[in-house]
């Protein structure tokens, strides 16, 4: 997932590079960037999630993921031919292979949040989870601050070579590698785990009475790989009709969609806005991943141990909210006000996370837990394709020097209703108990 981050925000830190074709030999402009940063979520939005998620369901983990691992792959390397090729369907191409290695990436998401939900049910698993987003977002960070030193030239007039251009892709390739070799010991582990776990006693006999329910080999496991519980498609039905589930859905979109597409045009904002130079900007929006490093995992401790789940939602909400109205309305021209920014972004970024996908199992069944997951992903990737394609063609359309701002201006909206869904969350948590939204994970 280190690799997948990387490769997904590679060019975020240095997206100034296309306000004017003429600056690379690659000629894309904003709304080309912004089109291409949106196929990431084409397959995804189009069905691909949806089946996706059945086949984890119906496969596992290991099968489906390791499809989908692959397909990541190659649609990487077809993003890092297209930039090497600098031909005039360059674009295309690129399109072309991020809609292939979002799918991949979206999947192989899923499979990794719904291994980590069976093997730490009952125990740490907000913690788990949070662990594993701060090691993912690792990769962003690093993807922030590497690229403009891989890339940028201090001299004004500099056009960037399709090779120059296409550095962090190389450097991608190479953390995917290494990435299969991590997927393959994961597979290797997984079915260790599951051919050494015993059968669970009949009737309820034979555990002893005070017993932990945790256990690093995973138990109760619902998917094919030792599943006791077939899954049904008309099952998907039933996560659609949840009132819960949608809730959930929509709060991930708008607040992700926030962030996430603000982080792809992080350059062409933040440089006009605070006068910044682009190496700078990328250590700028890096206070993002590298304060999930720390962050993520504290507030998954918090989780687990306090829960008031819903609470935390609400209050990354606002701080997500407060963080883009800075962004929108601070003084131009004093990067104070840019940190600062990131400092509330970071801490709502790591927040509602924390609380939020450590809810999913709590609304459906077991057996539907990969397809819950991956429909919240299509939801999700639904507006990401939206928001990233209106944020690039914003900043071209907007008069000149207002480009940053009318975007700022419609990740307020997001935040704002973000911060809606968050509060109807925490009433419904209040009213139903019995959902246990803010119950601490034991």
């Amino acid at each position: 997932m280190f690799a997948s981050y990387y490769f997904d925000d590679m060019f975020s830190s240095i997206s100034n590079l296309f306000k004017d074709p003429s600056l690379t030999q690659l000629g894309w402009d904003s709304a080309g960037y912004g089109l291409y940063a949106s196929g990431y979520s084409v397959l995804c939005v189009f069905g691909g999630l949806v089946i996706g998620g059945i086949l984890l369901d119906k496969w596992g983990v290991r099968v489906s993921g390791s499809l989908f691992v692959g397909m990541m792959v190659a649609g990487a390397g077809m993003v890092l031919w297209a930039l090497l090729s600098g031909a005039s369907w360059s674009l295309q191409l690129a399109y072309a292979g991020v809609m292939f290695f979002g799918l991949g990436s979206e999947i192989a998401g899923t499979a990794v949040t719904r291994s980590i939900a069976k093997w730490f049910k009952g125990g740490p698993m907000a913690l788990a989870m949070g662990l594993q987003l701060a090691i993912a977002r690792l990769g962003t960070a690093f993807a922030l601050v590497l690229s403009p030193i891989l890339v940028m030239n201090t001299d004004y007039d500099h056009v960037y070579t399709l090779a120059e251009t296409a550095r962090p892709a190389v450097v991608g390739m190479g953390l995917m590698a290494l990435g299969l070799i991590l997927w393959a010991v994961f597979v290797a582990l997984d079915a260790r785990r599951d051919a050494e776990r015993p059968e669970p006693p009949a009737s309820g006999e034979g555990s002893p009475e005070g017993a932990s329910a945790f256990s690093l080999v995973p138990e109760g496991e619902s998917s094919p790989e030792g599943s006791s519980e077939e899954f049904r498609f008309r099952d998907v039905l039933g996560v659609l009709g949840n009132r819960n589930f949608w809730l959930l859905g929509l709060l991930c979109v708008l607040f992700y969609s926030s962030i996430i597409a603000f982080k792809k045009f992080a350059g062409a904002i933040l440089v006009p806005r605070f006068d910044i130079m682009p190496g700078t900007a990328g250590w700028m929006v890096s206070m993002l991943p590298f304060s999930t490093v720390l962050f993520a995992p504290l507030f998954g401790i918090l989780v687990d141990k306090a829960g008031k789940g819903t609470r935390w939602m609400v209050l990354g909400a606002v701080l997500a909210l407060v963080a883009h109205l800075l962004l929108a309305f601070a003084p131009a021209g004093v990067p104070f006000w840019g940190y600062l920014a990131m400092v509330f972004l970071g801490f709502g970024y790591s927040l509602v996370p924390a609380a939020l996908w450590p809810s999913v199992p709590k609304i459906v069944p077991d057996k539907v837990l990969g397809t819950t997951f991956a429909l919240i992903y299509w939801v999700q990737n639904l507006g990401l394709m939206s928001f990233k394609w209106s944020a690039g063609v914003l900043l071209d359309s907007a008069p000149e020097g207002r480009g940053p701002v009318s975007v700022e201006l419609m990740f307020v909206g997001l935040c704002v209703a973000a911060l809606a869904v968050a509060l109807v969350l925490r009433r419904t948590s209040a009213r139903h108990p019995e959902l246990q939204l803010d119950q601490a994970n034991r």
